[in-house]
């Protein structure tokens, strides 16, 4: 039997909501192993006179425990 664990993370980008997610995950993969899924439960834009700046990301991000 596996033991999975859940945490969030947070990540922005000024590029896309799914370049958001994908820095996080590869920010975490440098000191989370096992990574088996992220999963995208928020997302947000800050827009500043009219057009979107950067776009932001809630994941959170299961992994297997050894």
């Amino acid at each position: 039997m596996s033991v999975l664990k859940v945490i969030e993370i947070l990540s922005s980008s000024k590029e896309s909501w799914e370049d958001a997610t994908r820095s996080a995950v590869k920010e975490a993969s440098k000191t989370v192993k096992n990574i088996k899924s992220a999963y995208v439960q928020e997302q947000s834009a800050v827009v500043k006179d009219g057009d979107v700046k950067e776009f932001r990301v809630n994941l959170k991000i299961t992994f297997e425990v050894n």
